[in-house]
């Protein structure tokens, strides 16, 4: 009973103890780095004698998650640590002369103690990060020399008895292995063909044959027919179906695989013997069609239409069968080494099958460069034989450009042939494989595969986010985005996405050099996880939160001054200039909120915000003291409104409505319709004639003189008739005929009336000055200005 009791005590003080571990985040997280600290150290101790790719791949993966700790951990000691210094700011620093309360003296002590151990788990997660990050450069080093050691190696090179002279040697012992592997295999397939379900195989070689033939014809003419009927765009159908054409050339032939393998399974002809090599088959076989589905999608030897590369059906017909090779020669290289390690062959046939690979590559290279050759021979002499006949056709410089850039590849191809044919010859059977397997097949199939991915997404989003698609027109429909905005989104989209696959390229090019795919991308995550500068740590994906929080925000802030404008604005009794400056000052405002919502998300704090912008004051002094001044007078000109909207002001000899005021310009249309640009400076710091500021009345103002013998009642009544008769001029004030002067014989009038707004004057000058000389013309009163007289005087005569 008694040692029942204690087990259970002990159960419980081990819940408990969990249970607080779980409550403390500090104390898990310790714990997680104390475990991640000795995987640590284990993969130290076990990478001295790792080998191969496998084996350090195991041990940087295993790095990988320590730094994945090292990073959670990091995050959340650092909140942690926020905590705990928002408690000891509240609770305060200790003050001379003063005694805290013994709670409070201990309460301070304990938040020391707890922020020097989160500091020192921080301490160690970031060294822990430091350590991993530094072993696994060193396994990635190791094993790039590793590879480097390979390629160095020498055999017996083909042309010395001694290679032909190890194959004999060891061909007695590894024909016995394969003997021996042979009669394992039958005794699987006796052993199963007993069981009676040697059917279930047959069937399985059916459906492989009708996924691998009529299937695959059916589906990828059904993907051509949908394309014609269906797909949008030229573009997008080429490149849709060259890729429908890759899925199918590559998913249907795999299936059919693994359909063969599986009926070869289930029947039970295929036992653990058989597995390694069924299991690679499968891979290879997936392999070598996807190489060859490649070059069949990108060639399209019988569609010259659907063709995506810029070649003629000449060339097109004439590579597919070496791409077809160099599919077979794939599929190859990764079943290769799967029968040699289930016969475990010796290393002089290893090194002649090598060899052979090496030799059937080479020769099929060098196929494809005479066949390029031949037909850029061709191809050049139809070019000159048109040039002769017309001469005054020239090449463009982009056909130009085109061949000569395919001269370099082929140039540089001919180079690396004559390389690995040399190596080979010496004895450098793995460096000749290396030239012949990576630096041509494997970067051709890199480049083919991303030239198709590139230029399939660059057609898909282009035409998806189109101003004239359906995604374009919704857009434009339900949120207001201009058609431009629409088609600029759709490139930048497009371009972000390339880069991306441009990217993913590189780690697929490195990939055969040592350096796999995880460790690349640990690379790309390190950088991707932040450059700290000062207390600020940018990322590109805090740059694309910004940006997102940014674009939040400006459709917020278009929203608002949506609503401001059509809804709330129009219920004030704000004249239209006043709207346009409360509007004006509104959206500036709105964005600077958004910019700053941007700023804040990327991690910089008001307080840095500003630390910049003082810092920028001193070059806003002098580089942009000009866009300053007219930014600070738009602000004053939407605030004090000297220079409305709608105002008519004459600034030095032009004058024109104001149609538009910013925080830099403001815009001014003249009589002739043309727009003048005004800095805002200018209509701050210079004198501005404001026709319509106070008193939106325009005036009439007629001058004429009339011979001293006419009535000068007379005259006032006809001016002022003319005045009453005309609609645009105003009763209120009324208009006015006075007698100026009297000089040389002629009475000067000066008469006056007003309109309804200056833009109205001058017709109605217009029309009254008509109507006066009509009237003196049958009153016969001859109107003019003041007679000047000429008089010639004789020269004084010479004096003596």
């Amino acid at each position: 009973m008694f040692p029942l009791l204690v087990a259970v005590l002990l159960s419980l003080l081990a819940a408990g103890a969990a249970t607080a571990q779980a409550d403390d985040p500090v104390g898990a997280a310790v714990t997680k780095l104390a475990e991640a600290s000795a995987d640590v150290r284990a993969v130290e101790a076990a990478a001295d004698d790792a080998h191969g790719r496998e084996e350090r791949g195991e041990l940087i993966d295993r790095l990988a998650a320590a730094r994945t700790v090292a990073a959670d951990t990091g995050a959340t000691l650092q909140a942690q640590m926020a905590l705990v210094d928002a408690k000891i700011a509240e609770v305060g620093p200790t003050t001379a002369g003063i005694v805290d309360a013994p709670d409070i003296v201990a309460q301070r002590k304990l938040l020391a103690q707890r922020r020097a151990t989160i500091d020192s788990a921080i301490k160690r997660g970031n060294l822990l990060s430091v350590e991993a990050q530094q072993m696994t450069d060193s396994i990635n080093a190791a094993q790039a020399a590793e590879l480097g050691r390979s390629w160095a190696t020498r055999n017996a090179s083909p042309l010395t008895p001694a290679f032909w002279a190890g194959i004999a040697t060891a061909l007695p012992h590894d024909m016995e292995q394969a003997t021996r592997y042979a009669g394992r295999v039958m005794r699987d397939i006796v052993a199963g063909a007993r069981g009676g379900h040697v059917w279930l195989a047959v069937l399985g070689l059916v459906v492989a044959i009708a996924l691998a033939w009529p299937a695959r014809i059916a589906l990828r003419d059904a993907g051509r027919r949908y394309a014609i009927g269906s797909a949008p765009g030229h573009r997008v159908r080429r490149s849709s179906y060259a890729m429908w054409r890759v899925a199918t050339g590559t998913l249907l032939p795999t299936l059919a695989a693994v359909m063969l393998v599986q009926g070869l399974r289930w029947s039970g002809l295929a036992g653990a013997t058989a597995e390694p090599v069924l299991s690679t088959f499968v891979f290879a076989v997936g392999m070598g069609n996807f190489v060859g589905a490649l070059a069949a999608a990108l060639l399209m030897r019988s569609q010259g239409s659907w063709r995506l590369l810029p070649i003629g059906d000449r060339v097109a017909v004439a590579l597919l069968p070496w791409a077809w090779v160099l599919a077979i020669l794939t599929a190859l290289d990764m079943l290769l080494p799967a029968v040699n390690a289930v016969l475990h062959i010796g290393g002089a046939l290893d090194a002649a099958a090598n060899a052979g690979l090496a030799t059937i590559r080479l020769v099929v290279i060098g196929g494809v460069l005479l066949t390029l050759g031949r037909l850029r021979a061709h191809a050049d002499e139809a070019a000159d034989a048109a040039a002769a006949q017309n001469p005054a056709v020239e090449a463009s410089a982009g056909a130009a450009a085109g061949r000569a850039w395919v001269g370099g590849v082929t140039l540089v191809a001919w180079l690396v042939t004559l390389a690995s044919t040399a190596a080979l010859l010496v004895g450098y059977t793995n460096f000749s494989l290396f030239l012949t397997r990576i630096a041509i097949e494997w970067l051709a199939i890199v480049a083919a595969t991303f030239y198709l991915l590139l230029v399939f997404i660059d057609d898909v989003v282009t035409t998806v986010f189109a101003s004239a698609s359906r995604t374009g027109q919704l857009l434009a429909r339900g949120i207001g985005i201009r058609a431009s905005a629409i088609d600029q989104f759709g490139v930048l989209l497009s371009g972000a996405l390339r880069l991306g696959l441009a990217i993913v390229a590189v780690v697929m090019l490195l990939t055969p050099f040592g350096s796999d795919v995880g460790s690349t991308f640990d690379r790309f995550a390190t950088v991707a996880n932040g450059i700290t500068v000062g207390d600020v740590s940018i990322s590109p994906w805090a740059i694309i939160r910004a940006v997102i929080v940014l674009c939040v925000g400006l459709t917020l802030a278009r929203l608002f001054m949506r609503w401001l404008n059509e809804r709330y604005l129009p219920t004030t009794e704000l004249d239209l200039s006043a709207r346009n400056s409360f509007a004006m000052v509104a959206r500036y405002l709105a964005i600077i909120l958004a910019v700053l919502w941007g700023l804040t998300s990327l991690g910089i704090g008001m307080e840095r915000i500003a630390l910049l912008l003082s810092a920028l004051s001193v070059g806003i002094g002098f580089g942009l003291q000009a866009i300053t001044q007219n930014f600070v007078s738009g602000l004053i000109l939407l605030a004090e409104r000297p220079v409305k909207i709608g105002d008519l002001v004459r600034i030095g000899a032009d004058e024109g409505d104001v149609k538009r005021i910013s925080v830099r310009s403001t815009e001014i249309e003249l009589a002739d319709h043309s727009t003048l640009i005004v800095p805002n400076s200018e209509l701050i710091t210079k004198p501005v004639l404001n026709k319509t500021l106070n008193n939106p009345l325009g005036r009439v103002q007629i001058q004429f003189s009339v011979p001293l013998n006419i009535d000068p009642s007379r005259v006032q009544a006809i001016v002022l008739d003319a005045f009453a008769v005309d609609p645009t001029v105003l009763d209120d004030p009324a208009p006015k005929a006075f007698v100026d002067s009297i000089a040389d014989g002629r009475i000067l009038f000066n008469c006056f009336a007003h309109t309804a707004g200056p833009r109205a004057a001058y017709g109605a000058r217009s029309a009254v000055l008509l109507a006066v000389l009509q009237r003196f013309a049958q009153e016969e009163i001859d109107v003019g200005t003041v007679p000047q007289q000429l008089q010639l005087l004789p020269s004084a005569p010479p004096n003596g």
